[in-house]
C-alpha cells in the first residue's frame, strides 16, 4: 500500500476489468438503485447485465458480503443495511474493512462507491485509511512504480447530482490528511523523533505559507512549561512546543487544537512492561491527527483564527528523567506531584491548553490525545471518548462522529465528584488517580481541564483516541475527519458545511438522523 496513489474523480471512465480491476461498494439498497447504463462501461464484456443482477441478488443484505463476478477482477460488495444510532450511517468502518479484503490486485484499480450525498465525506476518509503509506518492507522499498486507485462516487437518493470539482478537491485534501496522520503514527521513533516531527510541521507550514512558532529544550524550562519539559528532558532529542497559526482577516473567534505528540512512551521510570510497550510509537496520534486536519482544513479555506498546538516529547529513561515524587510547576502556575511517570500525556497537554488560553486567547480549545488505555474500556475500539464543559459541544462531537465516520461518545464530566482523585498533601495535585476503578478516562481529562480552570468561560473539548487510532498493527488516521466535520461550519467549503453539526444551514436535525437509522434498519 505504500506506493498507492488514491485519486478521486467525478467519473473514472469506461474500462474493461481485465485492464482495470474493479470493486463496486455500497449498501444493497443503494446498489439496486443504480441502472445498468451507469455501470456497464466498467463491466463489459466479461460481465453481462444478467451476471450483474444475479450478483446483487446473491448479496446478503444483513452483513458485509461480497460476490466476485469475473476471476476476482470484478467484485461487488455490500455494506450492512442495519445501522444503530451510535454508528455512522455511512458504515465507514465497514468500508475500510471491505476494501482491504475485497479490492482486486493490480497496478491500476478502481473503486466505485455507491452512496447518498450525506455519506460521501465519511466514505472517502474511510477509503483513504485503507491505503497506509508507511512501509519498510524490502520489496516495498525497492518498488519505484506507483500503483493507482481511482475512486468514483455514484450518488443515489434525493440529491444524486455528480460531485463537482470543489467537492472532489475537498475529498482529496481530507484523504491526504488522513494518510499523513496515519503515516506519522505508523513511523517508529528511530525515524519519527521530535526533530523529525518538527520537520513534518515545518513542511505543512511551508505548503500553507505559515512559519511555525517553536519553543524547545531549555527554553521550555525557562518559560515555565514544566509539563512538556519534565516529560521529555531525559530523551536524546529535546521536547518542543510548536504552533501553526492561521489568522485570516474578518475572523470572529479563535480556535485552538492542542495535540499530544509523545513520539515514544516507555512509561518513564514507571516503566511499561514488555507486552505493553510495543506500539507506543502511536502515542503521538493526537498531534498527528491535528497536523493532518489542519493541513486539509486550511487548504479548503477557514474563516476563523485556527491554531494547531503540538506538544512534542519522548517519555524516555535516563539520568535526568523525572522521578516519582518529583514536583513540577506547569505553565498554569499550578504544582503537580508526580506519582506516575507513565501518566505523562496529561502533563504536556496541560501546558498546551494553558498556552492556547493565555498566549493565543483562544475561545474554543480542543485537545486530542491517545491519553488512556481505559478509553478502550469506556467507549470501545471504534469510538473516541469525548469530554467537554459544554453540553452543546458534547452533542456536536457525537453528531460530527456520525457524519465523518470518526465515531465519538461522551464521557462523564463531573469534576466535583472526580477531581478529588488527584489530591496531594504537598502540591496542588498529583498527576495520577488514587483509585484506578473510578472513571479513569474522565479523571485524566479533568486533570487537563483543571489547569484551564473549571470556571474557564470558553469551550473546552477533550478527545481521547487511544483505541481508534489504530486497527491491529496499522494506524487509521483517526481524528482528521472528526475535526474537519466538527469545525466545518467555519470552512469556506460547502461539503464541510454540510457535514458540520454546528451552524451549518443544511444540517440534518437529530430527529432526521434518528429517522435515517430507523429507515436503514427497516431496509
Amino acid at each position: 500500500m505504500a506506493n498507492v496513489v488514491v485519486e478521486f474523480k467525478c467519473s473514472a471512465g469506461d474500462s474493461e476489468p481485465l485492464s482495470r480491476p474493479l470493486l463496486i461498494l455500497g449498501q444493497q439498497a443503494n446498489l439496486q438503485q443504480i441502472s445498468w447504463s451507469q455501470i456497464k462501461g466498467k463491466l463489459q464484456p466479461v460481465v453481462t447485465k444478467e451476471i450483474w443482477q444475479a450478483a446483487l441478488v446473491a448479496l446478503n443484505p444483513n452483513s458485509t458480503n461480497s460476490c466476485p463476478m469475473y476471476l476476482n477482477q470484478v467484485v461487488v460488495a455490500a455494506l450492512p443495511s442495519r445501522v444503530s444510532r451510535h454508528n455512522s450511517p455511512s458504515s465507514a468502518n465497514f468500508v475500510s474493512r471491505l476494501i482491504r479484503s475485497c479490492l482486486p490486485g493490480g497496478n491500476n484499480r478502481s473503486i466505485v462507491m455507491v452512496c447518498e450525498r450525506s455519506d460521501v465525506f465519511a466514505s472517502s476518509c474511510a477509503i483513504a485509511r485503507s491505503f497506509p503509506i508507511f512501509s519498510r518492507r524490502s520489496t516495498s522499498i525497492r518498488r519505484t512504480e506507483k500503483k493507482h486507485v481511482t475512486v468514483e462516487f455514484i450518488l443515489v437518493g434525493p440529491d444524486s447530482s455528480p460531485l463537482d470539482a470543489a467537492e472532489l478537491e475537498c475529498l482529496s485534501n481530507a484523504a491526504d490528511g488522513v494518510r499523513l496522520a496515519a503515516r506519522i503514527v505508523d513511523t517508529p521513533c528511530n525515524e519519527m523523533n521530535t526533530d523529525i516531527f518538527l520537520d513534518e510541521i515545518k513542511a505543512v507550514g511551508a505548503e500553507l505559507g505559515i512559519t511555525p512558532v517553536i519553543i524547545r529544550g531549555e527554553e521550555l524550562k525557562q518559560k515555565g512549561f514544566g509539563g512538556i519539559y519534565g516529560v521529555g528532558k531525559a530523551a536524546e532529542y529535546p521536547p518542543a512546543l510548536a504552533v501553526l497559526s492561521h489568522t485570516p482577516e474578518g475572523a470572529t473567534q479563535t480556535i485552538a487544537w492542542v495535540g499530544k505528540g509523545i513520539v515514544y512512551d516507555t512509561g518513564g521510570l514507571s516503566i511499561k512492561g514488555k507486552t505493553t510497550m510495543p506500539g507506543m510509537k502511536r502515542d503521538c496520534g493526537g498531534a498527528a491527527a491535528i497536523l493532518g486536519a489542519f493541513k486539509a482544513t486550511i487548504k479548503q479555506g477557514f474563516k476563523d483564527n485556527l491554531h494547531a498546538v503540538f506538544c512534542l516529547a519522548e517519555n524516555s529513561v535516563g539520568p535526568t528523567a523525572t522521578r516519582p515524587d518529583d514536583i513540577h510547576t506547569l505553565y498554569s502556575g499550578k504544582t503537580v506531584e508526580i506519582n506516575n511517570t507513565d501518566a505523562e500525556g496529561r502533563l504536556v497537554l496541560a501546558d498546551g491548553v494553558v498556552y492556547a488560553s493565555k498566549d493565543l486567547s483562544a475561545d474554543i480549545i480542543l485537545d486530542m490525545a491517545t491519553l488512556t488505555g481505559a478509553q478502550g474500556i469506556s467507549t470501545g475500539k471504534f469510538h473516541a471518548a469525548v469530554m467537554t464543559n459544554s453540553e452543546q459541544w458534547e452533542v456536536a462531537c457525537v453528531r460530527a462522529g456520525r457524519s465523518s465516520g470518526d465515531l465519538a461518545h461522551p464521557l462523564v464530566y463531573c469534576p466535583e465528584l472526580h477531581f478529588s482523585e488527584f489530591n496531594s498533601a504537598i502540591a496542588d495535585m498529583k498527576n495520577s488517580v488514587a483509585d484506578r476503578e473510578n472513571a479513569q478516562s474522565s479523571c485524566a481529562g479533568l486533570f487537563i481541564g483543571s489547569h484551564l480552570g473549571f470556571d474557564w468561560p470558553g469551550v473546552w473539548v477533550h478527545v481521547d483516541i487511544a483505541s481508534p487510532v489504530h486497527v491491529g498493527e496499522r494506524a487509521t488516521g483517526f481524528g482528521v475527519a472528526l475535526l474537519m466535520a466538527l469545525f466545518g461550519q467555519a470552512s469556506d467549503d460547502s461539503l464541510l458545511n454540510q457535514v458540520s453539526p454546528l451552524g451549518a444551514p443544511n444540517n440534518q436535525s437529530e430527529d432526521q438522523m434518528e429517522r435515517d437509522c430507523k429507515r436503514r434498519r427497516l431496509v
